[in-house]
C-alpha cells in the first residue's frame, strides 16, 4: 500500500510540475499568445506526450488559469474563468455544466454569447445579487462546438428561402436556409442541416440541407431522425467490414495454444429469447462446502486488434445502441453474431473469471485465465425460470426434457445467487426495481402493444453472477497497481440528499446522515444502506414509485474512470465492466489489459502507453454511453406518444408519479406517463403547488393531490414533436370517497 501511495504521489507531483512550467511561460512578460502546437514545440514536448499536454491545457483552462482566443491561441486568464458544457433552453437562457461541480451555472439570455446547445464554453461569474439561489455567469467564448449538424422539419417560408424547425426542442430558434441551400427539400421533409453560421441573440442560425431523410409521415423516418439527431453511426465503412470479413469462422489450433481448456466444464448461456450476441456463459458446481462459479466472457480482443480499423470504430461508437425498432451495434454482425458469440456446441475463446465462494457468499479465492470453452446449452430466461419454479415442466412441456440433466446446476445457481445477493444487501447495495417496458411494433413501425419487462429468478441469477465477476476483476487489478478502467459512482451531493430527506418526512420516513468533518462537501453524507432501508420500507406502498425515482435522481451518474473511487450504488470499493465486450468498449479495453498482464507483457512501456490513452478512453466511453441512453429514451417516448394517439378519449387508471408547479404526472401500468396541467384540474378551485408538503392543493377546498395517489384519467392529446402526452382527471363519487378517506386518515 505504501508503494502505491508513493507512486501516485510522484505522478501527481509530475503533473503539477508540468502545469507550473506552462503557467510560468504564459505569465512571462515576453510571452505572446501561441497555439497549442507552438507551445508544445517551445516547451519541447515529445510527440508521444502531446495527448497529455493537450489534457493539461484543458485542465488549466477549467481551473481558470488559462484562456484561449478566438484564433485558438493561449494566454493568461484575467479574472475567474470556468470551462463547461452549455445547455440551452427553448426560452433563450441556458445553463453551464461544470465537471466536478454540484450545481450548474445559470446563463441569462443576454449573456449566452452565441453559444449553441452542448457547446464547450468559457464563462466568467456575474456579481451575486443577493447571495441566494443559483450562481449566474456570462459566456465569454465558445471553445468547441457541440453540434455541427441539426435534424429537423423543413418549411418553405418564401419563394427563395425556408426554415428548418429543429427536432431538439432545447434549441430556441429555427435554422434559416438561404436560397440554393435547401437541397431539393419541400415542406414536411425531415432533413439533416449542416450549420454554416450559429447566429446571435438577434439573428437565426443558418445552414444548408445535406440530406433528406424522407417525409415526416413516412414509416421509419421518425426513428431515423433521432438516430441522425444524436449522430449515431449506422453503417460500417469498407475497411471495417473487410477486417471483420477476414476473421475466421472457427477457432484454430493456434488460437487454443496456451489457454485453459474448459470444454469439459458444463456451462450455459442465459439470455432473452431474441438475443443474438451471446457474450457471457456461466458454470456452477458445489462440493458440499464451496461453490465454484465460472463467468466466461467472449474474448473479443482476439479478433479486434488495438488501433485497427475495427478498434477505432468500436471506440468511436463506444457502445451498442438498443432502439425500439433496431440495434446499432458497436461491432459488425460478422463478429458480434458470429465467432465472438458463445453459440451452443461450438468452440469459443474466452476470458474466464473462476471464483470459489463459501456458504456465506464470500469469494474466498479466484483466478482469471484465458480459456477455450464450449457452451452446452443456449438457455432463455423464461426456460430457466419455468424449470426452477416448476420441475414438472421437464416432463410436461414438449422440448423441456433435454434440460433435465442441467436441473441440479440450475438449483445450485439459484442457491449461490441468493447468497451473493444477501451479501450485497448486507453491505448496503441499492436495488432500484423500476418497471421497464418492451414496445412491440408492426411492420410499418407503428406501436401495437407496450408490455412491462418482468424480473425473475433467471434474470437475477445472471445479474448476481456478472456483478460478482466485475467486482472480482476490478479488485484484482486495483491491487496489481496497473492502469485500468473502473466503473465509478460518486456519493450523492448534499443538496440532493437534503431534498430527498425533506420530501420523505412528509410520508413519515427518515434517513440517517453523518456529518463529515473537514469534508469539502461541507454537509451531511449518507451511507447507501440508508437508501436501501428506505426502499425496503416503501416497498408495496403507493408512494414507492416516486420515492424510488427521487432517490435515484438524488444520486450522481455512474461513469468510467481511471481512478478507483468506489461505487456508491453497489456499496463497493472496486467495480468495473468486464462482462460485455461485444457491446461496450470499456469491457473490450479491460480485456486487452488483462491479456497483456497474463502473458507477461505489461512492461513499463505498455504501462505508460495505457496511462496515456485511458483518460481519453474513459471520457469517450462515458460520453457515448450517455448519448445512447438519451437516444434510447427518446425513441421510447416517441413510440409511447404514437401508441397513445390511437387511444385518445380512452379512460385509464394510473398513479400520480410526479408533482410540479405546472401540474401533475400520472403513470399508467404500461409505463406510459402523461401530464395533467394544474389549470385543468377538476372543479372550480384554484390549485397551487405547495412545495413544503410536496402536494398540489386547492386553495378553497383544501383538496390535495399527492404522489402515489391512484387516479382515473382520460387521454386528452398527444404531441409527437414535444414527445408529450396530456391527460384529464376524471372525478366520480367513488374517487371522491377515496380522497375523503385519505384526508381523514391523515387527520
Amino acid at each position: 500500500m505504501g508503494e502505491r501511495n508513493v507512486t501516485g504521489r510522484q505522478e501527481d507531483e509530475r503533473i503539477l510540475e508540468n502545469k507550473k512550467k506552462i503557467c510560468d511561460l504564459i505569465k512571462d512578460e515576453r510571452y505572446t499568445p501561441m497555439k497549442e502546437r507552438e507551445l508544445a514545440s517551445l516547451l519541447q514536448v515529445p510527440r508521444e506526450g502531446r495527448r497529455e499536454f493537450r489534457q493539461l491545457l484543458r485542465e488549466l483552462m477549467a481551473e481558470g488559469k488559462l484562456t484561449v482566443t478566438s484564433r485558438g491561441k493561449y494566454q493568461k486568464a484575467e479574472g475567474e474563468l470556468i470551462t463547461g458544457i452549455f445547455i440551452s433552453n427553448a426560452r433563450g437562457f441556458g445553463f453551464v455544466e461544470v465537471e466536478g461541480s454540484e450545481e450548474d451555472l445559470y446563463i441569462p439570455e443576454k449573456w449566452t454569447g452565441g453559444a449553441f446547445h452542448r457547446d464547450t464554453v468559457q464563462v466568467t461569474l456575474l456579481p451575486e445579487r443577493n447571495g441566494r439561489g443559483r450562481k449566474e455567469a456570462r459566456v465569454l467564448r465558445v471553445l468547441e462546438r457541440g453540434y455541427t449538424q441539426v435534424v429537423g422539419t423543413y418549411e418553405q417560408a418564401g419563394k427563395n428561402f425556408g426554415f428548418v424547425i429543429p427536432d431538439l426542442v432545447k434549441l430556441p430558434k429555427d435554422i434559416f436556409i438561404p436560397q440554393g441551400f435547401a437541397g431539393g427539400a419541400v415542406t414536411g421533409h425531415k432533413v439533416v442541416v449542416e450549420l454554416t453560421d450559429y447566429g446571435s441573440p438577434d439573428r437565426n442560425p443558418e445552414g444548408k440541407v445535406t440530406e433528406i431523410l424522407g417525409h415526416a409521415n413516412d414509416p421509419g423516418v421518425d426513428i431515423m431522425s433521432i438516430v441522425r439527431g444524436y449522430d449515431l453511426p449506422m453503417e460500417f465503412d469498407g475497411r471495417v467490414l473487410a477486417q471483420a470479413g477476414r476473421v475466421s469462422g472457427e477457432v484454430s489450433d493456434a488460437d487454443r495454444l496456451g489457454r485453459r481448456d474448459l470444454r469439459d466444464v458444463t456451462m450455459v448461456t442465459i439470455d432473452g429469447e431474441d438475443a443474438k450476441d451471446l457474450d457471457d456463459a456461466v458454470s456452477v458446481s458445489f462440493d458440499g462446502e464451496r461453490y465454484f462459479l465460472g463467468v466466461h466472457i467472449a474474448d473479443v480482443t482476439n479478433y479486434v486488434q488495438e488501433n485497427s480499423a475495427l478498434d477505432r470504430e468500436a471506440l468511436k461508437r463506444g457502445t451498442s445502441v438498443y432502439l425500439v425498432d433496431r440495434v446499432i451495434p458497436m461491432l459488425p454482425h460478422a463478429l458480434s453474431n458470429g465467432i465472438c458469440s458463445l453459440n451452443e456446441g461450438e468452440d469459443r475463446l474466452a476470458l474466464s473469471c473462476l471464483m470459489t465462494i463459501d456458504k456465506s457468499g464470500e469469494i474466498t479465492d479466484h483466478e482469471i485465465v484465458e480459456s477455450v470453452i464450449r457452451v452446452d446449452r443456449r438457455m432463455s430466461y423464461t426456460a430457466v425460470k419455468n424449470i426452477l419454479q416448476d420441475e414438472t415442466v421437464l416432463e410436461r412441456e414438449e422440448g423441456y426434457a433435454k434440460y433435465a440433466p442441467l436441473l441440479p446446476m440450475f438449483q445450485r445457481m439459484e442457491e449461490l445467487a441468493a447468497l451473493l445477493r444477501a451479501k450485497r444487501k448486507k453491505r448496503g447495495s441499492i436495488d432500484f426495481d423500476f418497471p421497464e417496458c418492451k414496445i412491440l411494433l408492426d411492420r410499418e413501425g407503428r406501436p401495437v402493444d407496450i408490455k412491462a419487462y418482468e424480473r425473475n429468478v433467471a434474470t437475477d441469477i445472471i445479474e448476481d453472477f456478472m456483478l460478482a465477476a466485475n467486482e472480482t476483476v476490478a479488485e484484482h487489478f486495483y491491487w496489481m497497481e496497473l492502469p485500468f478502467v473502473y466503473r465509478v459512482h460518486d456519493v450523492p451531493d448534499k443538496e440532493g440528499i437534503a431534498k430527498l430527506s425533506a420530501f420523505i418526512r412528509n410520508y413519515g420516513y427518515h434517513m440517517k446522515t453523518v456529518g463529515k468533518r473537514g469534508s469539502k462537501r461541507g454537509g451531511e453524507e449518507i451511507h447507501p444502506k440508508e437508501i436501501q432501508k428506505l426502499l425496503a420500507r416503501v416497498a408495496g406502498t403507493p408512494e414507492e414509485p416516486m420515492i424510488s425515482r427521487l432517490a435515484l435522481r438524488s444520486m450522481k451518474r455512474a461513469m468510467y474512470s481511471v481512478a478507483c473511487t468506489g461505487h456508491f450504488g453497489l456499496a463497493c470499493q472496486y467495480y468495473c465492466h468486464f462482462t460485455s465486450p461485444i457491446r461496450r468498449y470499456p469491457d473490450l479495453q479491460i480485456h486487452r489489459i488483462i491479456k497483456e498482464q497474463l502473458r507477461g507483457r505489461m512492461k513499463e512501456e505498455r504501462i505508460e502507453h495505457y496511462r496515456s490513452i485511458l483518460p481519453e478512453v474513459t471520457k469517450q466511453s462515458s460520453n457515448t454511453e450517455r448519448r445512447a441512453d438519451e437516444a434510447e429514451r427518446e425513441t421510447d417516448k416517441l413510440k409511447k406518444v404514437e401508441y397513445m394517439e390511437e387511444r385518445l378519449g380512452e379512460v385509464c387508471e394510473g398513479v400520480i408519479s410526479g408533482l410540479t408547479r405546472w401540474g401533475l404526472y400520472v403513470e399508467l401500468p404500461n409505463t406510459v406517463e402523461g401530464m395533467v396541467h394544474i389549470s385543468k384540474l377538476p372543479g372550480a378551485d384554484h390549485y397551487i403547488f405547495d412545495e413544503p408538503s410536496g402536494e398540489i392543493v386547492g386553495r378553497s377546498s383544501g383538496r390535495a393531490y399527492r404522489l402515489g395517489m391512484r387516479v382515473k384519467i382520460r387521454v386528452a392529446s398527444c404531441d409527437r414533436a414535444l414527445r408529450a402526452i396530456d391527460f384529464e382527471l376524471i372525478t366520480d363519487s367513488e374517487e371522491e370517497t377515496e380522497w375523503q378517506r385519505e384526508r381523514k386518515h391523515r387527520g
